[in-house]
């Protein structure tokens, strides 16, 4: 039987059974579609940050402010979490996933053609609202595989996701010294559109609940969750603290990598993302680990690294080697920790997989926003120093957050 062609039946009701679309493994190149699905579409957030000195210059922002941008997008991200990612418990995944990406096509094209400031920060506000479609994507990869290895395809599709995160930042950078920052945006609404086409032809349907919840209902059951699911408190407050420090590196990192004395191009800051990306993929086994229950001996490992990975980090202006060391520790432990985090989350109710991604990517957001706009007020301040002290913070909170609470969650994932 043809994988597009099979039937998923989700229920939405605690105790409703779940049946996935075999219980064979999930074909290899299906979990790399949605792997390159979502690194394509939640790249779409980080095009700008190698991108924002020229932003600044073009729209009259002060390079202090100009984290605005990335600000925006993450707030349009957290609505659409709240808002449209619950909606892949209650209708027909493929078709809001398509109808995601055909829509984040007319709002790159609206960035890419935004006249002012105001034109761009609403525009990248949309860009954020429609990227939600990452994590539908990851929920439906969740749902499709089997029991014994959804940590491996989780981390294998969050693995795309975070490639997507850090290649973004050489691709952008490339284009934008060929053609200009604008030509980022269009060329990525076109390849957007034909995802989406692809996506139409390959995912499966999967039937509509026999009894299902009023959508007031779905968004209600969201905080219901997190009332009841230690897990998923827990977990959701680590994404928050995690993203946080990602984005404290990579939002004000391009500053001083294209100021004197190393006065870099777009494309060669981008190429840190390269670096970046070895690191994800070497985290992708987390959610093997996961899977065999030492979900909470990789979360300890990996928060230390990431409070450790700063130090290199650090030496920035005196070795550009350390900087890369400090990136490939970094994004490895943060990939390890969000890997294992959705793992152990998505064992928790799969009849609302779609509600406890986008309630616990909330924090995500939340995170990711506030490490943009904080890192480069702390770079105006205090410099590189600053921001360094600022993330090795975040970490060493991330890593006390964990071990006063990790009695209050599993070691590993089960069904």
């Amino acid at each position: 039987m043809e994988f597009g062609q099979t039937p998923v039946r989700i229920g939405n009701k605690a105790g409703s059974a779940e049946t996935a679309t075999s219980a064979e493994t999930l074909p290899t190149r299906v979990i790399l579609l949605f792997a390159v699905a979502c690194g394509l579409s939640v790249a779409n957030i980080y095009y700008a940050q190698p991108l924002l000195d020229t932003m600044a210059r073009d729209f009259a922002v002060s390079p202090a402010s100009i984290g605005i941008v990335m600000t925006m997008t993450q707030i349009g991200y957290g609505v659409g979490l709240i808002f449209i990612v619950p909606l892949g418990d209650l209708i027909d995944r493929r078709a809001l996933i398509v109808g995601q990406a055909v829509l984040s096509v007319a709002a790159l094209i609206a960035v890419g053609l935004a006249p002012t400031a105001a034109v761009l920060l609403t525009a990248m506000a949309a860009v954020g609202l429609l990227a939600v479609v990452v994590q539908v994507l990851v929920a439906f990869a969740a749902t499709l595989a089997a029991p014994h290895e959804r940590g491996s395809v989780v981390g294998m599709v969050t693995s795309g996701v975070v490639i997507g995160i850090l290649l973004a930042r050489f691709v952008s950078g490339a284009l934008a010294d060929l053609a200009g920052w604008r030509s980022v945006y269009l060329v990525s609404a076109v390849m957007t559109l034909v995802m989406a086409g692809i996506l139409w032809h390959v995912l499966p349907r999967h039937a509509k609940p026999a009894a299902t919840s009023s959508y007031p209902q779905l968004l209600l059951s969201l905080f219901q969750l997190f009332r009841e699911e230690p897990v998923l408190r827990v977990r959701a407050v680590l994404a928050l603290l995690i993203f946080a420090c990602f984005n404290v590196l990579w939002t004000s990192m391009v500053l001083p990598l294209s100021a004197p004395p190393w006065s870099l191009s777009h494309t060669q800051v981008g190429l840190f993302g390269l670096a970046g990306a070895a690191g994800a993929l070497a985290a992708g086994r987390a959610g093997h680990l996961a899977d065999r229950g030492l979900g909470q001996w990789t979360t300890g490992i990996a928060l230390t690294l990431m409070l450790f990975a700063w130090i290199p980090v650090a030496l920035m202006g005196v070795s550009l080697w350390a900087l890369i060391i400090g990136v490939v520790v970094l994004d490895f432990a943060m990939q390890a920790v969000h890997v294992t985090n959705q793992s152990l989350i998505f064992a928790v109710g799969p009849e609302a997989r779609s509600r406890l991604v986008g309630g616990y990517m909330v924090f995500y957001s939340i995170g990711s926003a506030t490490g943009a706009i904080a890192s480069t007020m702390v770079y105006a301040w205090a410099g590189w120093l600053g921001v360094c002290c600022l993330g090795a913070g975040i970490s060493a909170t991330a890593l006390l957050f964990w071990a006063a609470t990790r009695h209050l969650t599993p070691a590993g994932s089960a069904d």
